[in-house]
C-alpha cells in the first residue's frame, strides 16, 4: 500500500517535510558540538565514531528526500518509527559522550513533545517509554564524559540518578502537559469545524427560503389553469368515463400543490397558532397521505392522559410531512406511525417497508443533495430521482426546533425514522424561535 494512503482512525498524520526539517537542524546541532569539543576546547572522546552517527542520521534524511515528496503525510507508525529513530541515535551519541553525565541529555525531551503534540496517546507512551528506557540504560553503560584530563570531571552517583530522575518526570509531566494543551486545541478546532458546517446548513436553507418563495409565486398561476382546466373537463366528461377518476385525481392534485404552496408563504408569519396534542398534529400531517392505496396505521400509548401538547407549527408540520410523505412514496403498502411519550421526551417513529435506505449514503442522510432511497424496482430513468433538498430542510426544521433525527433501516426491510425533542422543547415550540434571526 503506498505510503500517502495509509491512515490513522484518529486523522493525526504528520508532514514528512516537518520531521525532515528538524533532523535536518539536529544533525547541524551535533556536529557544531561534536567540532567545537574536538577543535576548540581540545577533548578527547570518540571524534569520528560521532560523526558516523551524526552522518547515519543526514543519510536516513537524504533517502527520506528522495524516496518521498516533500508533501508527504505521514501516518503514526511510521512517524513513531522515525522519532524512535532520533531518540536512539541521540542514546548512542550520548553513550560516546559521557551518558548522562552529558549536559544534552535533556534532548530526549524531543522526540517525546512532537509525539505529544501530534499523535495519538498510545504511541506517545510507547516513544516515552523507549526514551525512558535508554536514558536508564545510558546510567550504567556510556563512555567517559570528554573533559580537560589534567582535571578530570566525576560526578557523585546520587547526583546522576537525580539527573536521571529529572530527566524520567520531565518526559512524563511535560510529555502529559503538551499532550493535553494540544487536544484541547484540537477540541476547539473541531467545535469550530462544527460550527462552520451548522453556519453552511443555516446558509444553505436561508438561500432555499428565496427559492421557495420565487417558486410559490412563479407556480400559483399554472397551477391555478391546471385546476381550472381540471374542472372543466370534469364536468365535460360521462360519469361512467373510463378517464373520470383520473381527471378528479388529478384536480385534486392541483389542489394539494396549491395548499402546499401556501404553507410556504405562511412559513415566515409570527401569527400565533392553535395548541394541538402530539397525536392530533400526526393526524394532521397524515391526512393528506390516506388516499394512495397506502395503509397509514398510526399507533399511540394506550394511556393518553399525559399526552404533551406543542403549538401548530408549518414548519414542524412540513418537516414531519416530507418524512411521512417519503415514507408513502416508497412503502409497498404499508406505513406505520408510531406516537411516543414519557416524562423526558416526545416523538415520533415512522416506518415502511420499501427497500429502505442505500447503505452507501445512509450516514449522509439529510445533507443536501444527496437523495435518500433506494430507488423501487420499476421505476423509469427519471423517477425516483430527487435532489435530496426536502429532507434537508425537513430535517434542518425539526433540528431547529431542538429535535433529534435517527435514521436506520429496519432489520425485517424498510426505512425507520426517529424524530425525538426533549419534552421541554416540544411543549414550548414557538415559530418566532425557528425562524432565521428568531
Amino acid at each position: 500500500m503506498p505510503l500517502g494512503l495509509a491512515t490513522d482512525q484518529q486523522g493525526r498524520n504528520v508532514r514528512l517535510d516537518t520531521l525532515v526539517r528538524l533532523r535536518w537542524l539536529a544533525v547541524i546541532g551535533q556536529s557544531t558540538a561534536v567540532l567545537v569539543v574536538q577543535y576548540a576546547l581540545e577533548f578527547e572522546f570518540p571524534f569520528w565514531a560521532c560523526l558516523a552517527v551524526i552522518a547515519l542520521s543526514a543519510v536516513v534524511n537524504i533517502a527520506l528526500r528522495l524516496y518521498f515528496q516533500s508533501t508527504q503525510w505521514l501516518p503514526p507508525n511510521w512517524t513513531t518509527g522515525l522519532l524512535a529513530f532520533d531518540i536512539a541515535e541521540l542514546g548512542l551519541l550520548l553513550f560516546l559522550t559521557g551518558g548522562l553525565q552529558n549536559p544534552f541529555a535533556f534532548l530526549f525531551l524531543g522526540p517525546v513533545l512532537i509525539s505529544a503534540t501530534a499523535l495519538p496517546p498510545r504511541y506517545t507512551i510507547m516513544l516515552g517509554s523507549f526514551a525512558a528506557l535508554c536514558a536508564t540504560a545510558l546510567v550504567f553503560f556510556h563512555y567517559s564524559m570528554p573533559w580537560d584530563t589534567e582535571d578530570k570531571l566525576i560526578l557523585p552517583p546520587i547526583y546522576l540518578m537525580g539527573e536521571w530522575l529529572s530527566i524520567i518526570l520531565a518526559i512524563g509531566f511535560i510529555g502529559l502537559y503538551a499532550w493535553q494543551i494540544a487536544e484541547e486545541s484540537r477540541q476547539l478546532s473541531d467545535a469550530l469545524a462544527a460550527t462552520e458546517l451548522v453556519l453552511a446548513r443555516e446558509q444553505h436553507l436561508s438561500q432555499l427560503d428565496g427559492l421557495a418563495a420565487a417558486a410559490a409565486h412563479e407556480l400559483a398561476t399554472p397551477l391555478s389553469t391546471i385546476a381550472v382546466i381540471a374542472r372543466e373537463l370534469e364536468r365535460a366528461v360521462a360519469a361512467d368515463s373510463p378517464h373520470g377518476e383520473d381527471i378528479r385525481l388529478l384536480r385534486e392534485q392541483a389542489t394539494r400543490c396549491r395548499d402546499i404552496i401556501g404553507k410556504l408563504t405562511e412559513l415566515p408569519s409570527s401569527q400565533p397558532f392553535d395548541r394541538v396534542t402530539l397525536t392530533t398534529l400526526i393526524e394532521e400531517v397524515v391526512a393528506p397521505h390516506r388516499d394512495f392505496g397506502i395503509t397509514i396505521n398510526v399507533v399511540t400509548p394506550p394511556d393518553r392522559t399525559a399526552e404533551p401538547g406543542t403549538e401548530r407549527n408549518p414548519a414542524i408540520l412540513y418537516g414531519l410531512g416530507n418524512i411521512v410523505d417519503n415514507a408513502v412514496d416508497f412503502a409497498k403498502s404499508r406505513v406505520e406511525i408510531d406516537a411516543v411519550w414519557d416524562g423526558t421526551s416526545a416523538g415520533i417513529d415512522v416506518s415502511d417497508d420499501g427497500p429502505g435506505f442505500a447503505p452507501e449514503i445512509l450516514q449522509h442522510i439529510g445533507e443536501p443533495y444527496v437523495t435518500s432511497r433506494r430507488r423501487k424496482p420499476g421505476d423509469g430513468d427519471e423517477e425516483g430521482r430527487g435532489l435530496g433538498l426536502g429532507l434537508f430542510i425537513a430535517k434542518t426544521l425539526l433540528e431547529r426546533s431542538g429535535a433529534t433525527l435517527t435514521f436506520e433501516n429496519r432489520p425485517k426491510g424498510g426505512a425507520s425514522v426517529h424524530v425525538r425533542w426533549p419534552r421541554a422543547d416540544f411543549e414550548r415550540i414557538r415559530l418566532g424561535a425557528m425562524m432565521p434571526g428568531g
